[in-house]
């Protein structure tokens, strides 16, 4: 998600006691709900906070993000441990449920997104840890009749250093103690200088889980009694069930109902794969939306035609934007092309619900998890206490476990049905409605002066927005209850024109014009959306907006005789970071001279959640296909936590990004996703993998986002590889040479 830095209650209005343990917590979002308590062992409770100490020196972390491989997990929980200074595998993490307490407080809601986790929590959680590490020795220096500069806490053990009476104790052993005084606040914070564990490569401690099948995703619930359903959904997003014919499917071994759910019907049965063959067998007819009236041709043709029509709205202005390119020495101008492409988790969509009388438990890996609460609330009438959302391991995100259509429909089918249910979504349902990266077509001119210095840049970007979509499901959600109903939903429903007539979306825009210091700048947007429903995919806007704008500065420095590389450097002096970032992957890159025999390099930088990556691409190409041997890549991402989780990132962003470079596209005909699975929605192959190096540059500044930067780089820096390699400036995505 782009970063909205906007709180709850300003969101909602631009739309219309611990029981004998010690519990540290900061209210992030600041504002409190009260969670179930939860036992660890006999007398133990813990209530709403993040930090947990036993009697029995058991430390226990409320993780209030998410994980989906971006490293959190261990991440988050090494705030904790640095300030404890204790080690993190002497920690017990727990997925946080859904609470306010957990709000994410870069959006005032629990969401996990925008590469917004560790920038959010490095100093709330270590503040949290610091202060309960002051409780515990402020307790065990009354305790004990020791001065607390004469005492440390280690690895879980309070250390005396007087010489009459040195000795180690359970910190447990204090934290009687701890609850009956003044609790510490404002505790001063180690210094970087003593880090033993932030900056440090140290194994993960999701390692051991994952690679061992202990770690619990959201596909892996199960319990006695529990049932499986599969569906069968529209071909067109947004179409309804007309009628239907489900003779066939209920005489099939295992199954037990089908229910009519409105978008699709679905059929439980006691295994899944009963329950997907008796799928097949549905005959379903289909009241259409307008969307059954576009294929992707004719939608490139309209968004053609209307950049070619239309002004749109401003985005951007700087000094006189476009119309000071008529006094440029040289003018140049582009258009490129992003398709819609789908997001395409390892796990495909899933959910369980099991609803009972007074309550109702949901298990599933979610990006939102108080969203989801609320939605599953709202659709079996239950007040949003009674709903326990169980967090689980996410099989990947990207943006799109942020989104609750997979969660609303197994609500509505446990709710229909009476039964425990789990739904899974197969990969033609995950592949065929998704909410997609929006399709994109931007028009870019420039202008430069006598001495090569550009002095005009202009965007205008037609294609659909994401936040309204975002906003139609979100709105209900952080509305007080009472108004989350059809109110809720039409006020959400209403962003879709808010963002065509009135306001930009900034996800829409963001990156095209942005990094570079231009006199004259100007970006403007017109939003086109055949209805296809969209979300946000890794990047977000800043995904599709490098490839343009690093693919036309690369042309305009090409066309000017200048070298790309100085030519961004010339235009960036006033942003040292970039230029930094930019000027170290060039280095490692040995940029003009590739590594691999007979290859050519293409560069590309972006600025993105606060972070800056560049990145140099060797390429060669035989025969019409494209071969990437080799990706340098340099990253700014402020203090480093863990630099091998950030090295990781940083190589999942690049084969994730050339995936999408090389490969994906979804294709509409008569509004029907065409793609179904990986034989037509093909993945970056491990020998097709490059080399990759990443560098990340020495920094001092509170961290930055690290999920995300490095993907936006990436096919701009091929496609720039394949000009220098062949001479032909490839504008689409995605790249072939066909």
């Amino acid at each position: 998600m782009s970063e909205m830095t906007t709180s709850r209650r300003s969101f909602l209005k631009l739309i219309s006691a611990a029981g004998g343990g010690l519990v540290m917590g900061v209210p992030l979002s600041g504002c409190a709900s009260n969670i179930t308590a939860r036992s660890h062992e006999p007398g133990e409770y813990h209530h709403d906070a993040f930090l947990q100490i036993t009697p029995s020196s058991a430390i226990h972390f409320y993780m209030p993000r998410s994980e989906m491989g971006q490293g959190i997990y261990h991440g988050l929980t090494t705030l904790i441990a640095e300030e404890l200074n204790t080690s993190p595998e002497l920690i017990t993490v727990h997925n946080a449920p859904a609470g306010d307490a957990f709000a994410n407080p870069a959006y005032g809601v629990q969401a996990t997104g925008g590469s917004t986790s560790m920038k959010q929590h490095f100093l709330p959680l270590r503040q949290t840890a610091a202060n309960a590490r002051a409780a515990l020795l402020n307790a065990a220096s009354k305790k004990l009749g020791e001065p607390v500069d004469q005492l440390s806490l280690i690895d879980g053990k309070i250390v005396t250093r007087s010489s009459t009476k040195p000795a180690e104790y359970p910190f447990g052993d204090f934290v009687e103690q701890a609850n009956q005084l003044p609790t510490p606040k404002d505790t001063p914070l180690k210094p970087a200088s003593q880090f033993r564990f932030i900056g440090k490569d140290r194994p993960r401690i999701d390692g051991q889980l994952k690679s061992t099948g202990q770690a619990k995703f959201g596909i892996d619930a199960d319990f006695p009694g529990l049932k499986r359903a599969a569906v069968k959904l529209c071909p067109v997003h947004g179409g309804q069930v007309k009628n239907y014919d489900d003779s066939q499917a209920k005489t099939m071994a295992g199954v037990l109902q089908v229910v009519n759910f409105g978008q699709g019907v679905a059929v439980i049965a006691d295994h899944y794969w009963q329950a997907k063959q008796a799928v097949a067998q549905l005959q379903i007819e289909w009241q259409m939306p307008e969307l059954a009236k576009i294929s992707t041709a004719e939608l490139q043709q309209t968004l053609k035609q209307t950049l070619s029509d239309e002004e749109g709205q401003e985005a951007r202005k700087v000094g006189d934007g476009r119309t000071a390119l008529s006094k440029s020495a040289k003018t140049f101008a582009a258009e490129y092309w992003a398709p819609y492409i789908a997001h395409a988790t390892m796990e495909p969509m899933n959910c369980t619900v099991h609803l009972q009388e007074q309550r109702c438990d949901v298990w599933v890996g979610s990006q939102a998890p108080q969203a989801a609460q609320a939605t599953v609330a709202q659709i079996v009438g239950l007040d949003r206490e009674q709903v326990e959302v169980h967090s689980m391991f996410l099989g990947g995100g990207f943006g799109r476990r942020s989104n609750l259509d997979y969660i609303e429909q197994a609500a509505v089918i446990a709710k229909l049905s009476g039964l425990p249910v789990q739904l899974v979504w197969s990969r033609e349902d995950d592949m065929q409605n998704d909410y997609y990266r929006p399709a994109s077509l931007a028009h870019f001119e420039a202008g430069i002066n006598d001495q090569g210095k550009l002095e005009v840049l202009s965007a205008k970007r037609a294609g659909p927005n994401v936040m309204p979509y975002t906003l139609e499901e979100f709105v209900p959600t952080v509305a007080p209850q009472f108004l989350a109903g059809n109110l809720a939903k039409w006020a959400g429903k209403q962003t879709h024109g808010l963002m065509k007539n009135w306001v930009v979306d900034e996800s829409s825009v963001e990156g095209l014009v942005d990094d570079y210091q231009v006199a004259n700048k100007e970006c403007r947007h017109i939003t086109v959306d055949p209805g296809l429903t969209t979300g946000a995919w890794r990047a977000v806007g800043h995904s599709f907006s490098a490839f343009f704008i690093e693919s036309f500065m690369d042309e305009i420095a090409h066309g000017s005789n200048q070298d790309p590389l100085q030519f961004r450097l010339d235009h960036s002096q006033h942003d040292p970071r970039f230029t930094r970032t930019l000027q170290l992957a060039a280095e490692k890159a040995n940029w003009g001279s590739a590594q691999h025999p007979g290859a050519a390099q293409g560069i590309a930088v972006h600025s993105s959640f606060d972070s800056v990556s560049a990145q140099v691409a060797e390429v060669t190409v035989e025969n019409g296909k494209i071969n990437i041997h080799r990706i340098v890549c340099a990253i700014d991402c402020g203090t480093v936590v863990n630099p091998d989780i950030v090295i990781a990132q940083m190589e999942s962003c690049i084969n994730f990004g050339l995936t999408a470079a090389l490969y994906s596209q979804i294709d509409l005909v008569n509004g029907a996703v065409q793609q179904s699975n990986f034989h037509d929605y093909p993945m970056l192959r491990m020998t097709e993998a490059p080399t990759i190096e990443v560098h990340i540059v020495p920094s001092n500044e509170p961290p930055t986002g690290v999920g995300e930067p490095g993907l936006p780089p990436v096919a701009p820096a091929v496609a720039n590889a394949i000009f220098a390699a062949t001479g032909k400036r490839l504008r689409s995505l995605p790249l072939t040479l066909g």
